[in-house]
């Protein structure tokens, strides 16, 4: 039964199976907790095991590995002796210099991605930079979990649903609003908001005058007024 996936049992020590029945765990195995990457990847490679995900929307979360003990110890032994070494150290080093390198090369396209998107009219220039900037910060940063850490679509498509998304909370009443739980409402709920949001954003590509109270500029100041007063 080595690598089947399973849900969270209803007690310490048992596994749900996809046809719901429960199993106990084998005598002398242990669950590995997720969050060493390299140990779970070792454990799983080295023989029989029980991976343990549960599904919370549309999101699979880990909930670990269940496996032998002895075989975790032995591989987490390796491991800290590996890490132990100057070796080990450098190439940790170098990693992470690339890892930063790259994020920072990947946040100044975005944010070019964004200001072409925007495509604002000459007259609102500054403003564009403005939001690109704020839309940036709030998208790219790894692990955050949006649709700009996604690469199922070309980076122009990532700006665009990011900038769109970003206005759906920031200039509309989305937070506030109280969305009947029937399938498909939420989606109709936020095309409906897109499409306003998207509307707000063609008249300052038309280099249109700001309108009093425009939800873009309000929610463009708040951030920096709350910087201010920290």
């Amino acid at each position: 039964m080595s690598g089947n996936i399973f849900l969270p049992g209803p007690t310490v020590g048992t596994v749900t199976s996809a046809d719901g029945k429960t199993l106990d765990v084998p005598n002398g195995w242990v669950l590995l907790p997720p969050g060493d990457a390299a140990l779970t990847r070792r454990t799983k490679a080295a023989g029989d095991h029980w991976v343990v995900q549960e599904k919370k929307g549309r999101k699979v979360f880990s909930k670990g590995v269940w496996a032998a003990a002895a075989t975790i110890d032995r591989i987490r032994a390796e491991l800290e002796a590996e890490r132990s070494t100057k070796s080990y150290a450098k190439r940790k080093a170098a990693d992470a210099l690339r890892r930063e390198k790259a994020q920072a090369e990947y946040v100044e396209d975005f944010f070019g991605a964004v200001v072409a998107f925007l495509n604002f009219h000459p007259t609102h220039a500054d403003l564009a930079k403005q939001m690109a900037k704020v839309v940036t910060e709030h998208a790219t940063p790894v692990g955050s979990g949006t649709v700009a850490r996604t690469k199922r679509i070309p980076v122009e498509q990532r700006a665009e649903a990011a900038v769109i998304a970003w206005m759906r909370h920031q200039t509309t009443a989305y937070e506030s609003m109280t969305v009947p739980r029937v399938k498909g409402k939420r989606r109709e709920v936020r095309r409906m908001l897109a499409g306003h949001s998207k509307k707000l954003l063609s008249q300052y590509r038309r280099g249109e005058s700001a309108a009093v109270e425009c939800p873009l500029q309000r929610a463009l100041a708040a951030p920096a007024t709350r910087e201010e007063t920290k």
